[in-house]
Formats: C-alpha cells, sequence, structure tokens
C-alpha cells in the first residue's frame, strides 16, 4: 500500500477473460479538494464489459471496473464547499479533466483530450484508476454530483452514465420539445432512458428494434407512442419522413441509412452507441435532405447534475436488477447476452465484504 493512501477492497479483472475476484488496493491519500465516498451502489454499463474483455485494446490490468457509482461522502479536505460529510453523491464516467483546454474552458471537460475515467485511466500522479465495483472512491469536489433525495439509489446508479449520455444529446439538439418526434433505436440500458426522458419531455416517442417481441414492453410498460421493427421493410418505409430526431443507442455494428430514412429533412439523428465495427455512412443518406449525423459521449458534470434534478422532479430512474458482488460474474454474462432489463446494479455495500 503506498504510504498515507486509503485501504480498498474491490473487484477486479486481471486479464481479458473479464473474470472478476476480491481484490485489495489503495485509493490514493485524500487531496485538498477531494471528497471520499462510501460505495453503497455501482451499476454495470456495457463499457464495463468492453473494458474488461480488453475489446478496445486499451486494457491496464488489474481493472477495477465500474462508473456509475452513488455512495454517501465520508470526509472532504481542505477546500471542500461543494459537499459535507453525510451527503449522498454520485461519480460518473470521469474523475478529473486538464480543466484548460477548449472543451474545459466551455464546460465540455467530458470532450477533454486529458479526461481521466473512473476506471482504466490515468490519474494526475500516473497511477490507473479504479472504479466503483469496491467500498471507496476518493474524487476531486468539482467532478461530483449530488443526488436528489427523491430518487431512489439503485435506481439512479445507472443515471450516472445511461441516463446522461442520452439527456445530454437530447438537450443538445432541442430533441426535448414537446410535441416533436423522436426515434430510440434499441431497448437496452441506454434505450429505455431515452423513452423515459422523451416522454417526460413530453415528446412523441417511437421505439425502433430488430426484435418483434419488445413491442409490449415498449409500449404497455414504458409508455413509448409507437413501435417499429427495423427488419420490417414496410413498416420502415411507411415511417419514413416522420421523425424529427433519433437517439441510436445500439453497441452492436448495424445499418444506418434505413434508420436515416426515418428523419424528416433536416432531422437530427444522434449515435449514443459504440459499435466496435466501423459503421457505414452512404452520402446520400444525409445530403440531398440536409440530415445531420452527431456522436454523444456522455455529458459534462453540469450536464450529469442538470439531468439528475430533472430525473428527480419527473421520478425517473433505470430498470434495473439489483445483484450482490458475489454474483456479478453471472451478471457480466448475462449482460453480454443481452439478458437484462434493463441495468444490472451491484448492491456494493450490502454484499461485498460477504463476496470477499
Amino acid at each position: 500500500m503506498e504510504q498515507g493512501g486509503k485501504a480498498a477492497l474491490g473487484w477486479a479483472a486481471r486479464d481479458a477473460s473479464g473474470h472478476l475476484s476480491p481484490h485489495s488496493f489503495s485509493r490514493r491519500e485524500q487531496r485538498d479538494g477531494d471528497v471520499t465516498i462510501k460505495v453503497l451502489f455501482c451499476g454495470i454499463c456495457h463499457t464495463d464489459l468492453h473494458i474488461i474483455k480488453n475489446e478496445w485494446g486499451n486494457a491496464m490490468y488489474p481493472i477495477v471496473p465500474g462508473h456509475e457509482v452513488v455512495g454517501v461522502v465520508e470526509d472532504v479536505g481542505l477546500g471542500v464547499t461543494k459537499f459535507k460529510a453525510g451527503d449522498t453523491v454520485g461519480v460518473g464516467y470521469f474523475v478529473d479533466s486538464c480543466r484548460t483546454c477548449e472543451s474545459c474552458s466551455t464546460g465540455h471537460e467530458n470532450y477533454c483530450p486529458d479526461v481521466v475515467l473512473t476506471s482504466n485511466g490515468v490519474d494526475r500522479d500516473g497511477a490507473t484508476t479504479q472504479g466503483g465495483f469496491c467500498d471507496v472512491v476518493v474524487v476531486d469536489q468539482d467532478y461530483v454530483v449530488r443526488v436528489p433525495e427523491s430518487l431512489p439509489l439503485d435506481g439512479a446508479a445507472p443515471l450516472l452514465c445511461a441516463g446522461v449520455t442520452v439527456y445530454s444529446p437530447m438537450m443538445q439538439y432541442g430533441l426535448n420539445a414537446p410535441g416533436k418526434r423522436l426515434g430510440v433505436v434499441g431497448l437496452g440500458g441506454l434505450g429505455h432512458m431515452a423513452v423515459k426522458f422523451g416522454k417526460a419531455f413530453g415528446m412523441t416517442v417511437t421505439v425502433i428494434s430488430s426484435s418483434p417481441g419488445k413491442r409490449e414492453e415498449a409500449v404497455e410498460r414504458l409508455g413509448a407512442d409507437a413501435f417499429l421493427v427495423s427488419r420490417d421493410p414496410e413498416q420502415m418505409k411507411a415511417a419514413a419522413g416522420t421523425m424529427d430526431g433519433i437517439i441510436d443507442t445500439v453497441s452492436a455494428w448495424h445499418p444506418l441509412a434505413p434508420l436515416l430514412d426515418l428523419l424528416k429533412p433536416m432531422g437530427q439523428m444522434v449515435l449514443v452507441g459504440v459499435p466496435s465495427k466501423p459503421l457505414e455512412l452512404p452520402a446520400f443518406a444525409v445530403c440531398p435532405s440536409g440530415k445531420r449525423l452527431a456522436g454523444n459521449g456522455v455529458g459534462s458534470v453540469s450536464d450529469c447534475q442538470a439531468m439528475l434534478n430533472f430525473a428527480g422532479e419527473h421520478g425517473i430512474t433505470a430498470d434495473i436488477e439489483v445483484v450482490g458482488m458475489d454474483s456479478v460474474n453471472t451478471a457480466i454474462e448475462r449482460l453480454e447476452r443481452n439478458d437484462v432489463r434493463y441495468r444490472f446494479v451491484v448492491d456494493v455495500a450490502g454484499s461485498l465484504g460477504a463476496a470477499a
């Protein structure tokens, strides 16, 4: 353990098998401006799966995954003004940035070229960051958000990534106006959050999925206004040119042109899923009609706080399945098969000690 560091217990992957097992390590010593947080719950994101299995080729083992962290403040360093012991807080996809680049200076620190990821990132001191599948995290106050008291903490955890990833572009591109028509491609962890936010904004929401069996779930339970089977040419043709915007949450390769056909002229499509294989964008799908295609990576700290505040006001949380740390490998295997509705959340505080 590093001199002055705080002992931490988590579960880590040691190789590309992605298998997690108990791991003791040291958190950094609390700096001025730092907040020390006892982790209560942590969501399991598809990004965690990519990282622990080294599917993006940048894994730095051992890796403690987890970047949808909800907990309670245990201690604060000198100069901390935003939080105090006992506050309920959250930590998302990143825990620091350079603070001086154009992105940081304009409130978009999520696009900082030197952003420090919560897990499998490189901290200022050169240490590899470890995520929320552990009992404690130490984070600069400027990268911590406050969780509204009205939200259940387990259901709030996935908002720190899945929630802000769809909320941020909806706000940025005007896909939050009552009466506008929004298409949501994919009904998973991100997609079901996009449906909930879209309905809370007062939009007409259509779920677009390759799985006909998800129709009842989308319409009857989540409240979507319509459902399109993306593999049905007749359904897709009938809906052509009807949507103001589309949020594409699918993380596997899929054709873009049929989805872009659904947009009105000058409509906006935003990619928030990250397929490992390149997607194809035919020029004819966007140029003749002025349609626009953008990408989005999570959101800024202020975006995340605004999203949590909105979620608190409207009672929006993720649909979750809570698991203990001793079941996390099974949960990850199920996630790989898309066998979850819609987000696993680890009860860290309630199970970590027993699991170890």
